[in-house]
């Protein structure tokens, strides 16, 4: 049988004292160095990222809420961003609203903040020092680049911003813009739509213009009973449009994307599935589309492209992310062998992100303009150091730039069009893509119509 060696813990530490003291001494060392080089090298990347955490956020509530704008931007703005450039521009926002020039201007965070300090504590009343806040952080925010797309945001502001992401339009009602109550059955609806048309087009003015539009928004948030519904349980508005243009030819416009647009395409797309298999071309208006909620992207481009395959890039500070399809094709838009996406100047942010990748993965033909090259993703960014318990601020910030199909910036570029309609020949090219005389001609007559 083997021996256990057994170790009194009292005899060992007494007859090896000297050497477990070096030993531990050593440790002790080791784990000291350990502990500042790594406190070093976070303070390095720090630095190189042009962050300066070390220096804690001022006393002074209006200061400290300047420092927390100023290190939501270094942290979260889409492009590197040192201390020197980010405090410079903070330095010609005070100079813009003090209408003065700064003797030695900061080029860090700690010595920006001792200056707002001393100029804040000079003003006279608190509602002073709060309007300089405000108005040096909504400066400081509209002049990061692309200029204008970062901004202050209030709590009012905040709310506008979520319901037009969301599309709902709280302060109008539908049901009053038709003259309809709520109970009002489909055919009434639309008798009601067709007559007030009717009489709105016989005067020629701006105002009956005016109503006209207002009227055919209306009906196309009530006239499809599934888009209704949805309207009458959450608010939220359709965003697409649809109809036959010909017997062979489905058209769906997209005015925007709203976190119910994947559901929204589903309901559309199934809206013509007891149509005759030669219903074999497809539509797609992505023109005047505003954009809007690009989480969904993931799941409205896999019906296009498939599961799981890489869609698009997002570039954050000198990194591209990359996101792909969540869901696969959808049946309801197999049937589509022929299929136009029409774009043009004002197709902007998610929209042409989807244009992009319907181009890369050639699911149908590019025709119109190039789109207006409205190529960020912002997010709204929380501020813990508020400066008036009556108000709440928020940063709504340029976080990320969306990528083309060949890997540049969409901003300022824009996605270019396979058949461009400024061309004379556009008509042949697109024919020559398709051989089809009757999706041409749809193309053509959508384009004249709206």
């Amino acid at each position: 049988m083997a021996k256990v060696l057994r170790i009194e813990p009292k005899k060992f530490l007494k007859k090896h004292s000297g050497f477990l003291g070096k030993i531990l001494l050593v440790i002790f060392i080791l784990f000291v160095g350990l502990v500042l080089g790594y406190l070093a090298t976070n303070y390095l990347k720090s630095r190189a990222k042009g962050q300066t955490s070390i220096a804690p956020l001022s006393k002074d509530k209006h200061v400290a809420f300047l420092g927390e704008v100023y290190l939501k931007i270094q942290e979260n703005y889409w492009d590197k961003i040192t201390d020197e450039q980010l405090s410079n521009i903070f330095v010609l926002g005070v100079e813009k609203i003090l209408t003065q020039p700064q003797a030695n201007p900061p080029k860090d965070r700690a010595s920006l903040q001792k200056m707002l300090e001393k100029i804040i504590k000079e003003m006279e009343s608190e509602e002073k020092k709060k309007e300089f806040t405000v108005k040096l952080a909504d400066i400081v925010l509209a002049n990061l680049q692309p200029f204008g797309r970062s901004r202050l945001y209030s709590r009012r502001e905040e709310t506008q911003l979520k319901n037009t992401v969301e599309n709902r339009n709280p302060d109008v009602d539908q049901y009053q813009v038709l003259e309809v109550t709520k109970d009002a059955s489909q055919e009434e609806i639309k008798k009601t739509y067709e007559q007030k048309t009717q009489d709105l087009k016989k005067e020629d003015s701006p105002e009956a213009e005016q109503e006209l539009a207002q009227l055919d928004k209306a009906y196309q948030v009530l006239a499809d009973k599934d888009a209704r519904k949805v309207y009458d349980e959450s608010g939220v508005e359709p965003t697409m449009e649809y109809r036959l243009v010909r017997p062979n030819v489905f058209y769906i416009h997209m005015n925007k994307f709203s976190p119910t647009t994947v559901e929204e395409l589903l309901r559309v797309s199934q809206k013509v599935d007891n149509k005759p298999e030669s219903l074999n071309s497809l539509i797609l208006d992505l023109r005047d589309n505003v954009g809007g909620a690009i989480d969904g992207l993931p799941y409205f481009l896999g019906p296009f492209i498939g599961n799981d395959q890489y869609a698009y890039q997002f570039f954050h500070q000198g990194e591209k992310e990359d996101f792909k399809t969540k869901i696969g094709w959808l049946p309801s838009l197999v049937r589509y062998k022929k299929v136009v996406v029409l774009v043009n100047e004002n197709t902007q942010s998610s929209a042409e992100v989807m244009a992009a990748v319907l181009k890369k993965y050639n699911v149908g033909v590019l025709v119109g303009t190039t789109t207006k090259g409205w190529g960020t993703v912002e997010r709204v960014f929380n501020i813990e150091q508020q400066i008036d318990p009556a108000e709440k601020y928020s940063i709504f910030l340029v976080h990320r730039l969306t990528l083309r199909d060949d890997g540049q910036p969409i901003e300022g570029k824009g996605v270019d069009p396979f058949i461009n309609i400024n061309d004379p020949d556009w008509e042949k090219q697109l024919y020559a893509y398709f051989d089809s005389g009757p999706l041409v001609a749809a193309v053509k007559e959508v384009l004249a119509s709206n």
